[in-house]
């Protein structure tokens, strides 16, 4: 990733980027949370309609749609995984959902996205876990992007920047 990477305090539906992610659930429904703030933000009834032309999207995956009344111009529907515990394949399909998240952004020319710390809510996924992939999978993204996480709380705030601060004192240099 030649972009940068950064961590904010804001609401994801006010965020000036080109595109924002959704923690999407399968079925591409409103669901709560920030799925339910992004919904209500955009147009419920136009992002519903968007979803269910698309119909559905596997664990680990991401679908993209108009954003309509957001700041963005789209909106990635990335489905991350219900933690069972961690014996159930979940740090690879959390992995692959950052990764394809940018993926299908980067594919409709978007050069800065911004995305919830996926899995972490009612997913259930430990929160430092979570940050420790979201930061790999954005790290190792071979796409040319601006990320931003947008976290609304400050407990969140404070552990994703110490980690990202960890991460960066142990990463190798690039030369």
């Amino acid at each position: 990733m030649a972009g940068t990477l950064r961590i904010r305090k804001q609401s994801i539906t006010e965020m000036d980027v080109d595109c924002i992610v959704n923690a999407a659930n399968s079925q591409l429904r409103q669901g709560g949370g920030v799925c339910g703030a992004i919904f209500a933000a955009a147009g419920a009834s136009q992002l519903q309609a968007a979803c269910d032309a698309l119909g559905h999207c596997p664990t680990g995956e991401a679908v993209i749609t108009p954003s309509f009344k957001l700041k963005a111009k789209y909106i990635v529907h990335a489905v991350g995984p219900i933690w069972q515990g961690g014996n159930h394949n979940e740090e690879t399909l959390l992995y692959r959902c950052y990764q394809n998240a940018m993926k299908v952004a980067y594919a409709k020319g978007c050069r800065s996205i911004a995305s919830p710390l996926i899995s972490s809510g009612i997913y259930g996924y430990p929160i430092k876990d979570a940050w420790r992939v979201a930061i790999r999978a954005i790290r190792e993204s071979p796409f040319d992007m601006d990320v931003t996480i947008a976290v609304i709380d400050d407990r969140a705030l404070h552990l994703g920047t110490s980690i990202l601060s960890q991460e960066a004192k142990t990463a190798s240099p690039a030369w």
